[in-house]
């Protein structure tokens, strides 16, 4: 109850201090559209895809570049302080390592691809689309969750 109350409390002042919700995917797709830039700029204006990134001035001042950094250095400075700070490989007994490493590479491309089909991931779509009551935000989650809940069963074999 308590960690519901202060992601809505977040996302109450992301609201109000930036204009926007939550969200992550799309620094993902400003990222590909500056580097496709630093490689390719004549490619990358003429792309139908990054090419309005380009339009519309450095793809990377953006919000979303601010909320994505701010979340990687809150992430780090908090597990620092909890003393959580390893490198290592949460599995089960009948996985490997390396093909743990694989299946959430994986899973990360898919819902990856998925989140740049729908025009938004998790939190843009689920957190942010719900806050606002549009239908397409709760239809997401109900679908996420049964999705999740089905791989889980699936994949519940490795962690035993």
């Amino acid at each position: 109850m308590a960690a519901g109350t202060v992601l809505g409390l977040a996302l109450l002042v992301t609201f109000v201090i930036s204009g926007h919700g939550l969200g992550a995917s799309g620094f993902i797709t400003r990222l590909a559209a500056q580097s496709s830039d630093w490689v390719a700029p004549q490619a990358t204006a003429e792309n139908s895809y990054f090419g309005p990134f380009m339009k519309a001035g450095a793809p990377l001042m953006s919000w979303i570049t601010w909320e994505v950094l701010g979340v990687l250095i809150g992430a780090w400075l908090g597990a620092r302080g909890a003393g959580r700070i390893s490198v290592k490989v949460e599995r089960g007994p009948s996985i490997t390592p390396t093909r743990r490493i694989g299946y959430a590479l994986a899973g990360g491309a898919l819902v990856g691809f998925g989140a740049r089909m729908a025009r938004g991931c998790t939190s843009g779509v689920g957190l942010s689309g719900s806050a606002v009551l549009a239908v397409a935000g709760f239809v997401f989650l109900i679908g996420f969750f049964a999705a999740g809940f089905a791989v889980s069963m699936m994949m519940r074999r490795m962690w035993q």
